[in-house]
């Protein structure tokens, strides 16, 4: 069980040389694991997981947080070891990935198609290794800000991640907050910015192969996780059931039905 202060529950060994920090909470199965996006946290996916069954393992990939790993560069097969690496060790049977956690858990599948029974691919990144410029110019950004350990910038890279709407209420300013004290405090690897030097799955036919029930989620208006890519990908994965809300900041403005969405897929006999 987490501790009672949401903190993470430590390091948990990952692929020779890596070290996962990782925090477990509910109880009992199924078991889910929840992978974040880029430049995020744990914090950002336990939302996600609010109304999920069983025990929920959250951790962060390396690069983030207190998660370490031998210097780069690194590819999306890294990535998939890390979160597959989690899933083994806690024996969890669906997934959750979020943007670049979206792109792990699709090389994870590709390479392994029975690995996971359901899988929520939320805001998923380009899998053939281009990026929106939106995309290069924040991970730039935030990259920059957080080298050079200061708050305020760290605070203004950060910014955009919210709507205008949310800047000024504190449900707003306690996530700016919360954010700039994790990522001055934990930092963010500079050898992120090699992950997409090749495609996330080389061959994206192989997701033909996976057999278990996959729910992805796009949004209209995000020029960072553009909605043709969630389309692509619903396309790519048999049977899968797409959904792709009207406007950006679905964390922010849909949170409620995400949440509910995520859920009863998850939880579904």
């Amino acid at each position: 069980m987490a501790p009672a202060s949401g903190r993470p529950d430590g390091l948990v060994a990952g692929d020779p040389g890596v070290l996962l920090e990782e925090l477990v909470t509910g109880a009992g199965e199924p078991v889910t694991v929840f992978a974040h996006g880029l430049a995020g946290d744990i914090s950002g996916t336990r939302p996600l997981g609010s109304g999920v069954a069983g025990r929920r393992v959250f951790f962060h990939f390396r690069g983030h947080g207190r998660s370490a790993a031998p210097p780069g560069p690194w590819s999306f097969a890294d990535l998939a070891g890390d979160l597959r690496a989690v899933a083994d060790r806690s024996g969890a049977t669906r997934a959750v990935g979020v943007s670049m956690g979206a792109g792990a858990l699709c090389r994870l599948i590709a390479d392994t198609p029975e690995r996971f029974e359901r899988i929520v691919l939320f805001l998923p990144a380009p899998l053939d290794g281009v990026r929106p410029p939106r995309a290069e110019a924040r991970l730039a950004r935030l990259l920059a800000a957080v080298e050079s350990g200061e708050a305020a910038l760290v605070a203004r890279a950060v910014e955009p991640e919210l709507p205008p709407s949310a800047l000024n209420t504190p449900s707003g300013r306690s996530h700016l907050r919360q954010r700039v004290e994790q990522l001055t405090a934990d930092g963010l690897a500079r050898e992120l910015g090699t992950l997409w030097r090749e495609p996330a799955v080389p061959d994206e036919s192989a997701l033909a192969a996976f057999r278990g029930r996959a729910l992805v989620i796009g949004c209209v208006g995000d020029d960072v996780h553009p909605a043709p890519v969630a389309e692509r990908l619903a396309g790519l994965l048999p049977g899968a059931v797409l959904h792709v809300y009207d406007r950006p900041a679905v964390l922010w403005t849909q949170r409620k039905d995400l949440r509910e969405r995520v859920s009863a897929f998850l939880n579904a006999a």
